[in-house]
């Protein structure tokens, strides 16, 4: 019988997002700077006769069909590519707030093909998951890439980029849920150049300069479904030590970025608001994937590496 596995499922966060074009089929194509942030979900996979999916967590109750997320997608994408019956049990912990810009289904669900890839003892090289990804969703690919990238066409598109320095974060949601094609439908105006990412970013303040130039074309209309979003993003802006502040994905969680997760800390206790959802945390300067710590068996958490 398998062991167990336990994986984080970091959130991811679009620190700037451009949006370039739209195609035929309707979908709009995009460019993003993507990384993740040092807070996650947690998944426990572990051999069933059936596929199982149950949540807990402070956001558990937003999943109203656990049996029908992106994690029991994803399981029977891959036991179908295989051509098994998805035969697993795995259990959610849900610390990501839902519909929040933070990818955090995505981010399960890229957790949970690389868990059972694990589990199951199937050879990477031998599945296609990228494209199992692209199917589930347009941020499951960059999940899966597992380290800072710029994301392009759909989401398909994944490019690593040079390491981001170490920063504080503090993320702030208003408590609304958001669905990304109201947002993109309330979206007026043309489309924006590609940035491109630099071969070197230069440190923190290097990275501010580059978000700024970057932006985020889906924030006003996001702030005209809701205008809390805006007041958000100026509060966080006028926090002593904020290096800058935006929305990631299309919303509706906001960040503001700082020097170390300690100032980041600090500057949360100068933002409360009732209603208002904070974390203060850090941008990983390395991929969600990469590090390994002790087996589940022995109580830890481990990171599988990326493909």
């Amino acid at each position: 019988m398998a062991k167990p596995i336990v994986l984080e499922a970091p959130a991811k966060l679009n620190l700037y997002l451009r949006v370039t074009g739209r195609r035929d089929d309707g979908y709009h194509e995009l460019e993003s700077l993507v990384a993740f942030a040092g807070f996650h979900d947690v998944l426990r996979m572990e051999p069933a006769d059936t596929l199982k999916v149950t949540v807990d967590g402070p956001f558990a109750d937003a999943l109203t069909d656990p049996e029908d997320n992106l994690v029991a997608k994803a399981a029977r994408h891959l036991a179908a590519e295989l051509g098994e019956k998805p035969a697993v049990r795995i259990h959610i912990t849900k610390d990501i707030p839902v519909a929040a810009g933070l990818g955090g289904g995505s981010a399960d669900a890229a957790a949970t093909l690389l868990g059972l890839c694990d589990l199951w003892s199937v050879d990477r090289s031998q599945v296609d998951l990228a494209s199992i990804g692209s199917r589930l969703g347009a941020d499951v690919p960059v999940c899966l890439f597992g380290r800072p990238a710029v994301m392009t066409g759909v989401g398909e598109k994944v490019r690593g980029v040079p390491t981001l320095p170490e920063a504080g974060l503090l993320l702030v949601n208003p408590g609304v849920m958001i669905a990304t094609p109201d947002v993109f439908g309330a979206r007026s105006g043309g489309f924006s150049r590609p940035l491109g990412c630099p071969d070197r970013i230069g440190g923190l303040r290097g990275l501010a300069d580059l978000l700024r130039a970057g932006g985020n074309d889906l924030l006003g209309s996001a702030v005209s479904i809701c205008p809390e979003i805006g007041v958000i993003v100026e509060r966080l802006a006028d926090l002593p030590g904020c290096r800058y502040a935006g929305m990631s994905g299309s919303g509706a969680t906001c960040f503001g970025l700082f020097d170390d997760e300690g100032a980041a800390q600090r500057a949360a206790e100068e933002i409360t608001h009732n209603g208002w959802w904070f974390m203060p945390t850090s941008l990983r300067s390395h991929g969600p994937f990469e590090r390994q710590v002790a087996p589940a068996e022995e109580g830890g958490v481990r990171r599988p590496q990326g493909r």
